[in-house]
Parts: C-alpha cells; structure tokens; sequence
C-alpha cells in the first residue's frame, strides 16, 4: 500500500497531460494538418522565389514584384471585401456557403469598376515612369480576378475545418506558380512582359483546380436581403484589408519611386525572404482567428498575449537567423541575382518579427468583430509607414545602413500597432 501510494504523487501529473493532450486532440491534428500546408508552400514559394529572381534581372524582378505587391493589396477591393461575411459563414453556418458564394460573385462583377479606377490610379502615381501600363495591368489582373479566388477557395475550406483539404490545395497552387516559373526559364525571351504571360497562366491553372475540385458543392441562391445587412461590415474589413496591404507593401512603392528599379530589385529580394518567415505564423494566426470567433476573451490575460507574442517574434527571427548564417558562408545558394542582396539579409534580423506581429495584431480585431476599428488603425499605421520610410529613403543612401534602419522603423510600426490594438480590445467584442 506505501509503494502505491507514493506512486500517486507521480501518476496524476502524468494522468494530466494526457488528459489535456486527448482534450485537444483535434485541435492538435487540425494544426498540424494547416502546418503541413504551410510547410509545403514554404517549399514550393522558395523554389518559385529562386526561379523567377535568377531569370529576370534585378531591376525587371524589383517591377514584378512591386506590381505584384500593388496588385495583392487592390485585389483586396473584389467583391467590396464580402470574402470576410463568406469565410465566418464557413466558420459558424456552413449551410448558407452556397447563398454567400452567390453574394460573392454578384459583388464581385459590381466592384469591377471601382477595381479598374483604383489600379490605374495607382499605376499613375507609383509606376507610370517605371512598368509598362499593359504589364501592370496583366500583373493586377492575375492577382486580383485569379488568384484572389483561389484564396476564397482556401478561406472556406479554413472556415469548414478542412485544414487538410486547404493545405493540400495551398501546395498544389504554390506548386503550379513554381512550375510556370521553371518553365519561364528556358523560355527564349525572358522579360517582365513575358513573364506576365506566364503568371497568368499558373494563376488560372490554380482557379480551375480550386473550384473544380476544392470548393464545397451548394447550390448558388441570390438572398439580396442577407447581403446588404452585412455589406457595411464587409466594406469595413476591404478598407482595412486595402490599408493593411498599404502599410505592409508601402515600403516597395516607395523604394520603387524614390530609388528606382534597381534598389526595388535588391530590397525586394530581402522582403521576399523576410515574408517566407510569415508563412507558419499566418497559419497559426488563422486558427486562433477561428477560436476567437466563438471565444472573444480568450486573450484576457496578460501572460497569454505575452507568451503568444514572445513566440511569433522568436520563430520569425530564428528563421531569418538561419537564413542569414547559410547566405553569408554559401552566398550563391539562392542563385546568382540573390547573392547580390545575400549580405544584406541578416541586417534586418528584427524585421520579420516586428511585420509579422504587426500583421497577427491586425488579426486579432478581426476575429473580435472590430471591423471598422481595424480599418482605422491600419490606415494610421500606413501613414505612419509612409512618413518613416520616406524619411529613411530621402536620408540615407548607403544601402547597408538603409536595411539596418528597417529594424527601427518596423519597432516603431509595432508599437504604435500595440497601443492601437490592446487599447481597442478593452471593449467587449461585437457579435459575427
């Protein structure tokens, strides 16, 4: 009886955590299952990334991917941002899918105009002296009318709580936009224009593949009255989407405009690089979003933000750490065109944290319900940006020294986004 005894004080710590490991078993399987397709674009992003760098030169790369950049964020103005009413109908009534996809693709034809007026506004002021209009204007439509889709095709899947669904499918897109890459290399002429050609064909390729076989079959009903009650709220989250998308991608705009196509070119290597750290963090961001729909005062407690905020920081920065180390003893491992911007990735070691806990704060009024406070906050935060960065491009002129800045103007973005966040999230949440 004392050997059984004694035994007890050893077994209920033991009994404990298997009790809380069966208690979230799911939630355990379902993380993994969205992490494995995070890993996998991880795999094929990089693949894409050394491709596309190594065959267009560093001035045409630095235009693809600033136009790029613009046309991620005013894809964001499709459908008047009524993607965000669909994915919390996946999360929290899944039978109304089929009447939300309907709402869906009638905003999405109503927005066209707005689209088109916004992009050529934005080419006009950033890259009329830069991109050819037709270049921008392909680029702008595969990331706006193709590949946005593709991302409501993953959005709900996300909401359902088919993460490994989503994840397959995210490997399957990022795979089809690495082998139009691949194939972009032995083509004869290797331009941005031609390029463009190219993007959109991976991009459609991925749009058939989404719709066809991943997006859950309902049949399409026009319920007019259930859109305009939530349309205020979507155009919300578009305006805030638009200026997240502003403050995260401003600074290539800016480098593009101030320091032409070849500085864009060298710095946009470096944030690419720094935006592949994001990957594991955006899946993790997304399933607390889910949680924090059906439980807004989950993050009550101080040790809790803390802790979550202490782990995003480190993963960020451990990855791009890492990434430092192999690019300055082995320079030419991501290709020739990317050793150039080699030694310039460690200087913003800071960097990825900072982005991408601004970016996971954005996330938390999100789930709560705080659509407009959102916009708000993002819009103070992209003027903030603007005014750093265009400080730091107008001063310093030694490339080295303009990376290092980065770190401090990313500090400064996230206090200002802590104070913003924390200090709306003391109201009590809205209803979704």
């Amino acid at each position: 009886m004392t050997t059984q005894a004694s035994d007890i004080p050893q077994r209920r710590p033991l009994a404990r955590i298997g009790s809380f490991l069966a208690e979230r078993r799911k939630l355990l399987l379902d993380y993994f299952s969205a992490i494995s397709g995070a890993g996998g674009r991880l795999v094929f992003s990089l693949a894409y990334f050394i491709a596309l760098a190594n065959t267009l030169s560093i001035s045409e790369f630095g235009m693809f991917a600033t136009a790029s950049a613009a046309g991620v964020m005013l894809s964001r103005i499709l459908a008047f941002g009524f993607i965000s009413a669909l994915y919390r109908t996946a999360t929290i009534r899944p039978r109304l899918i089929g009447t939300f996809t309907a709402g869906f693709l009638m905003l999405g034809v109503a927005s066209l105009p707005v689209l088109a007026a916004a992009s050529y506004g934005v080419y006009l002021i950033f890259f009329a002296s830069t991109v050819p209009l037709a270049v921008f204007a392909a680029i702008v439509f595969a990331e706006a009318l193709l590949w946005r889709p593709v991302e409501v095709a993953l959005i709900v899947n996300n909401g359902l709580g088919k993460f490994g669904r989503a994840a397959f499918l995210a490997i399957l897109a990022t795979a089809l936009r690495a082998l139009g890459a691949v194939l972009f290399m032995f083509s004869a002429e290797r331009t941005v224009g031609v390029w463009s050609w190219y993007y959109i064909g991976a991009n459609a390729a991925s749009l058939l593949l989404a719709f066809g076989f991943f997006y859950p079959r309902q049949r399409l009903r026009l319920r007019t009255e259930l859109y305009l009650r939530r349309l205020a709220d979507s155009i919300y989250v578009a305006g805030a989407e638009v200026l997240f998308y502003l403050q995260s991608e401003f600074d290539k705009l800016l480098v593009l405009a101030i320091g032409g196509p070849h500085l864009a070119g060298i710095y946009a290597i470096i944030m690419r690089l720094v935006d592949l750290t994001a990957i594991p963090i955006r899946t993790f961001s997304m399933m607390l979003v889910q949680r924090m729909m059906r439980a807004p005062d989950m993050l009550s407690r101080l040790t809790v933000k803390s802790g979550i905020e202490g782990g995003v920081f480190v993963v960020s920065t451990s990855a791009l750490l890492a990434l430092g180390i192999v690019l300055h003893f082995f320079p030419n491992a991501l290709g020739k065109n990317v050793s150039e911007a080699a030694p310039l990735v460690a200087l913003a070691i800071c960097v990825p944290g900072l982005r991408n806990l601004v970016e996971y704060q954005a996330e938390l009024l999100f789930a709560r319900g705080q659509t407009l406070v959102r916009a708000i906050n993002l819009g103070l935060l992209a003027g903030l940006k603007a005014l750093l960065l265009t400080y730091v491009l107008t001063t310093i002129s030694d490339t080295p020294s303009l990376v290092l800045s980065l770190n401090v103007v990313f500090l400064l973005m996230y206090l200002a986004s802590a104070l913003l966040t924390y200090s709306a999230m003391r109201k009590p949440a809205k209803p979704v």
